[in-house]
């Protein structure tokens, strides 16, 4: 069975409310032509004003961290419940961004699935290596290694609604781009990974998408490779035009 694409957008710091919501009015009119599911993650401020303004749409909306303990003092950070009745039922995890900035460990991540999949929020797993790393072939290292201590500790029943996804870290707000056979090698080793942890049914089901200056211009090539089922967009998912696009890709 085909696996359903999986086109998400990541706001990052950007988007007052006013704009956000301004932005998917205008998403509304994607055609949708893939059956695509189609998620967007604003910043903690918008969730709810954003999910509102989608209801009954199909569109997913995504928080883009959230912290591992229920509540208490933990200045600044949102717990899973938070963001879940905002309007969120998903959420992104271990983002390079989150990782390099704000020193989000494999074992960090891994408690943050936990917290996730408690209140049964969606989770977009992000994985990926540094330029400095792919030149020195630790590719297959580095992915095994966030795959591993990431999801330690997990059925392939705990995760079924996990989505995967690739961000080479070169490639992000770079406008450099991983080409679709780079894409396509490493998806196929996350599903080798998969396999290998928890089966190869859980591995051809689950959705693996690509992240990394992903553009209206190149998605189609992108989208075309095997094991590539879907995208995570930075810069153009603030462009409704170009989002459109990307959404309904070739």
């Amino acid at each position: 069975m085909a696996r359903k694409p999986f086109i998400a957008g990541n706001w990052k710091m950007n988007n007052t409310i006013e704009q956000g919501l301004a932005l998917v009015n205008a998403l509304k009119t994607a055609k949708n032509k893939n059956n695509a599911d189609i998620m967007v993650a604003p910043s903690f401020t918008a969730i709810n004003a954003v999910a509102n303004a989608l209801k009954g749409t199909g569109f997913i909306v995504a928080a883009q961290d959230c912290y591992f303990e229920e509540k208490g003092a933990f200045t600044s950070q949102v717990s899973p419940e938070q963001i879940k009745e905002a309007g969120a039922t998903a959420v992104i995890l271990g983002h390079s961004e989150r990782r390099a900035l704000f020193g989000d460990t494999n074992e960090i991540l891994n408690k943050k699935i936990a917290a996730a999949l408690r209140h049964n929020l969606q989770v977009i797993y992000c994985v990926g290596e540094t330029l400095a790393e792919r030149e020195a072939n630790k590719i297959e290292q580095v992915i095994t290694s966030q795959l591993v201590e990431g999801l330690k500790g997990y059925s392939a029943e705990d995760l079924k609604t996990l989505v995967i996804a690739y961000e080479p870290v070169w490639a992000i707000g770079t406008g450099k781009t991983a080409t679709p056979e780079q894409a396509e090698e490493v998806h196929a080793l996350i599903r080798k990974v998969l396999t290998n942890m928890l089966g190869a049914d859980f591995a051809n089901n689950t959705r693996i998408l690509y992240g990394g200056s992903v553009k209206a211009e190149n998605v189609d090539f992108i989208m075309a490779k095997d094991n590539v089922d879907g995208v995570l967009v930075g810069g153009q998912a603030l462009i409704a035009e170009k989002f459109t696009r990307i959404i309904d890709y070739e």
